[in-house]
């Protein structure tokens, strides 16, 4: 119950063009499929007691989960680094004297703070935070379908449409399955005979619902900023502060300053965001090498943080496109983990039976790896052939929708290379490796 899935949500229209109705479609759809994989792992914590980096050698092994440890450091400070920028935008439209980078410093010191004790104060933290943030949405609902500035749009065909729908569902898959990689982080905690199924659908409903509510009410308030042609509070806003000014729109004309304290409340909602970031960059830099085990967790949190907060700075100005870019890389890069992982879960581990986690840290006695790294390259070309940027556009992704762009099947296509390489890679490896 974040302002980052809202931010997510204003993307329907801004760069997609797509209208509430279609928009609310591709959110649904895609955070159903996006947070399947983040329900599933979160049960492997309580049966293992092993974290999402640990789990990931039982597929890629001892020196290939190295590489996905990689991919996984990338994307937690990546998060942070969009989040914040989200949060910095919200603090500028409540006082245009605090600049951007000001507001992610800000951000970024208090996520610091909390992380720093460790994962009972971050859990508490997490526990409570969403109540304030979901009584301020509800404001920002009533207020808005008070104002009567809703639009409409027309739900359009066509090829145009078929890349709207595509590139913006890769977005909200990146955003709905951004957790999937430290999923186990926080369940470890739990009984291990805990019902997995119990874990999985608690994880379902925590997800589902606030990623639903928050993005399908962003693409509500985006619909405002088309009154009058553009010619509105709402696109001036947004066009000024980005999602912060949308909401400032929406806020600051009826309620005043108890607007902006509204504002103020959505920012720091960030903080809940970037801790499970934060905190899962300690324990993934730890699956890389002994010696950084032996570096105190607080050393890594800190380098993290001083790493996203210099990223998110120059980031400030660029935001739309930073956002859909990164969500796109976390789509790509995590479809390509499940596709592996899953692939060796049900053919060849044969589901939790086929474990034996005494032997996490035993590189002889784990699988080599080497077929997961190859057909983590696989996936790499599949992403490539669907992949549609501004930057570069795949051969497959070009068919997808109308030109110059098509349409972002980027996610889709890197699972299913890495899966089926992965089936007959690591067929050939157990025939030589036998394990």
């Amino acid at each position: 119950m974040v302002v980052s899935s809202f931010a997510i949500g204003v993307l329907g229209k801004s760069l997609f063009y797509l209208g509430f109705v279609d928009a609310c479609l591709v959110i649904l759809f895609f955070n159903l499929l996006g947070i399947m994989t983040v329900c599933f792992f979160s049960s492997f914590g309580p049966a293992f007691g092993l974290r999402q980096m640990v789990l990931s050698r039982f597929w890629y092994g001892w020196w290939g989960v190295k590489l996905i440890a990689i991919f996984n450091i990338l994307a937690c400070i990546g998060w942070s680094s969009v989040n914040t920028i989200v949060g910095a935008q919200l603090i500028h439209t409540v006082n245009n004297d605090v600049p951007g980078f000001a507001g992610i410093i800000i951000i970024a010191v208090c996520t610091f703070v909390i992380t720093l004790f460790g994962y009972k104060v971050v859990h508490a933290y997490e526990y409570w935070s969403w109540i304030p943030t979901f009584i301020i949405f509800l404001i920002v609902l009533g207020v808005f379908a008070h104002s009567g500035a809703f639009v409409n749009i027309p739900w359009e065909v066509g090829t145009s449409e078929l890349g709207g729908v595509l590139s913006f569902g890769s977005t909200v898959y990146g955003f709905a399955t951004g957790w999937t990689s430290y999923a186990a982080d926080y369940t470890v905690y739990q009984p291990s005979n805990r019902s997995r199924t119990k874990v999985f659908f608690a994880t379902w409903i925590g997800l589902i619902i606030p990623l639903l509510f928050t993005e399908m009410l962003g693409a509500a308030l985006m619909t405002a900023t088309s009154l009058n042609d553009g010619n509105n509070i709402y696109q001036e806003g947004y066009t000024a502060s980005g999602t912060g000014g949308l909401l400032g729109a929406v806020l600051f004309p009826p309620l005043g300053r108890f607007g902006k304290f509204c504002v103020i409340i959505l920012a720091l909602s960030i903080i809940a965001n970037n801790c499970p970031n934060i905190y899962s960059v300690a324990l993934t830099l730890q699956v890389m090498g002994r010696w950084t085990q032996r570096v105190p967790r607080f050393i890594w949190t800190l380098l993290g943080t001083c790493v996203y907060i210099a990223i998110a700075i120059p980031g400030y100005s660029q935001f739309e496109a930073v956002l859909e870019n990164f969500m796109n890389f976390i789509g790509y890069w995590l479809a390509i983990y499940e596709g592996i992982a899953l692939t060796d879960h049900f053919v060849f581990k044969r589901g939790f039976s086929g474990y034996r986690p005494e032997i996490y840290d035993q590189p002889d006695k784990l699988p080599p790896g080497i077929a997961a790294v190859l057909a983590f390259g696989c996936g790499v070309v599949g992403m490539v052939m669907g992949m549609s940027q501004q930057w570069f556009v795949g051969p497959i992704a070009q068919h997808a929708g109308a030109p110059p762009y098509g349409g972002d099947v980027g996610f889709e296509l890197g699972f299913a290379f890495a899966a089926v390489g992965y089936f007959f890679l690591r067929h050939i490896e157990l025939r030589i490796f036998k394990r």
